[in-house]
């Protein structure tokens, strides 16, 4: 599976967006990760309405047989997966050490049952469905913005705006009805103590919630505090409309080459009137076409000279959206990348690789990757990299960069 992203998007890493003007209209999403939790290991959902393409794209970014059948309740029980993050730094490190084992970055995606009209309130299955999204850290929000008579559509028509609002709305509502349980079990904490009252800072932040949401506005889209934030985090962290939302525009074949659809700038608008967000044209006709044709390298070359792969950007947005960075490891054993927190200290890097890692951190020996890149000339190891002074030493207080090639220094562990 790990190497999908390797032998088969090789051939379609060059990414691009469409039309271009709206594209950078949308291009900054909200620092929705504030309200993340603080793992290294955090998965993106993939969700939408039935029918819209999800458990498809979902077996084209990670190669499993997930069935994706013509109909609107195939996929009850979230599929679990895992798919490599493509990299041409990654890939650089591996075609010099050639070693033993290769060990890429990990995207984790669920793909998740088509949600309905209603489901909050249990539509559908709805309200299972809900659940297993609030157990993700980040949101694919896949919309079908093709027409194809053969696939229906649970509304019988195809308008990704009502889509669009349909799923927001149900998004809204499951988390409307968790802060309104939160507050009563707020209420009933306080009356067990004789003298106790609410806080103003719980109060005005759960009117502050309530009021977006019962507007249809995710949480993530606020300007908030940290207070507020710590409040939100702390009495409301099973919500779903803080979590960072990647908007995926599902195309027909034909349109996503010629690059166009009476929908796209209707979405986009959409996207930015609603808080803004990442959005990326896509095809799950076109990505299967070159699925089919990998066995056949004039096919595949045929294929991708129409359009390229949407499938590095989808998986590339989707971690960066979680606030993920990894840094590398390089040795004639292994080649690895290893997924930390944006900001993370160098302990806790390395505490990824082992906890006493952490515990016993001494220092850690650190090229960043563009020092690497321009000074290494192919040869194994950090010769060059040290005579040109740019093998570094760093601390505690050192801020792992996307992208450093570390080896840290460990200390014993100190015997009970």
């Amino acid at each position: 599976q790990a190497q999908f992203a390797g032998r088969f998007l090789e051939h379609c890493v060059t990414q691009f967006g469409m039309p271009p003007k709206a594209a950078a209209a949308a291009a900054e999403a909200p620092a929705a990760a504030r309200f993340g939790r603080v793992k290294n290991n955090l998965r993106m959902g993939l969700v939408g309405l039935p029918n819209v393409g999800k458990s498809s794209l979902f077996n084209l970014l990670t190669e499993q047989s997930v069935s994706a059948e013509n109909f609107p309740f195939c996929t009850i029980n979230p599929s679990e997966a895992r798919c490599a993050v493509p990299d041409a730094r990654y890939d650089q490190l591996v075609n010099i050490w050639k070693p033993a084992s290769e060990y890429p970055a990990y995207l984790f995606v669920n793909d998740i049952a088509g949600l309905v009209k209603g489901a909050a309130e249990g539509a559908g299955l709805g309200n299972d469905f809900l659940s297993h999204i609030q157990a993700t850290d980040g949101i694919y929000h896949l919309v079908r913005a093709f027409d194809n008579d053969e696939i229906v559509h649970v509304d019988d028509s195809v308008d990704p705006i009502r889509d669009l609002e349909t799923i927001q709305h149900e998004l809204c509502a499951k988390d409307l009805q968790a802060l309104e349980s939160a507050v009563s079990r707020e209420k009933a904490d306080v009356k067990k103590t004789q003298g106790s009252k609410l806080s103003g800072l719980f109060t005005t932040t759960m009117d502050k919630c309530r009021e977006m949401l019962e507007a249809n506005k995710p949480i993530r889209d606020g300007k908030w505090s940290s207070p507020e934030v710590d409040m939100i985090k702390h009495k409301l962290h099973s919500l779903i409309t803080t979590k960072p939302c990647v908007y995926l525009v599902n195309l027909s074949a034909r349109d996503y080459i010629r690059k166009k659809n009476k929908w796209l700038k209707k979405i986009m608008d959409w996207v930015k009137d609603h808080g803004g967000g990442k959005v990326i044209p896509m095809s799950v006709e076109h990505e299967q076409n070159m699925w089919d044709a990998r066995e056949d390298p004039e096919a595949l070359a045929a294929v991708v000279a129409e359009a390229k792969s949407a499938l590095p950007k989808i998986i590339t947005t989707g971690y960066s959206e979680l606030d993920l960075i990894y840094y590398f490891t390089a040795g004639v054993k292994e080649v690895r990348c290893w997924t930390v927190l944006n900001g993370s200290l160098a302990p806790q890097a390395a505490g990824v690789i082992h906890t006493d890692f952490e515990t016993n951190f001494i220092k850690a020996e650190v090229v960043a990757w563009e020092d690497f890149a321009t000074l290494n000339k192919g040869e194994k190891g950090m010769a060059e990299v040290k005579a040109a002074g740019r093998y570094r030493q760093e601390g505690k207080a050192y801020q792992v960069k996307d992208g450093d090639i570390i080896h840290f220094q460990i200390g014993q562990s100190k015997k009970k």
